[in-house]
């Protein structure tokens, strides 16, 4: 199974860091829609405290056996996500895209 996959670790100057998978990725976006829909935890343009709890246990049932964790696994993973979020939308908006087009 892929996420089996993503329990392969690789060693960096932080640690271990954890591989995700696409299908991983797949699941934590349609969850937090899910959540952001449902509206338990919505305020104003961002979520309420214990989301990342929430999404944790969301994911278990989607993905039993991946094994992620709210802090460190969910909290990086969507910073990272949102972070490649920006980067895109800028390039695609001509904001500081040095050229590109």
């Amino acid at each position: 199974l892929d996420f089996l996959q993503s329990n392969v670790s690789s060693q960096n100057s932080q640690g271990t860091k954890r591989k995700w998978v696409p299908k991983e990725d797949a699941a934590l976006v349609s969850c937090i829609v899910e959540l952001y829909n449902i509206g338990t935890y919505n305020r104003d343009t961002r979520f309420k405290t214990g989301y990342l709890n929430e999404l944790e246990r969301m994911l278990e049932k989607v993905l039993p056996h991946a094994t992620l964790k709210a802090k460190p696994n969910l909290e990086t993973r969507i910073r990272t996500l949102k972070r490649d979020w920006t980067i895109i939308y800028d390039m695609l908006n001509r904001k500081d895209n040095s050229g590109f087009g």
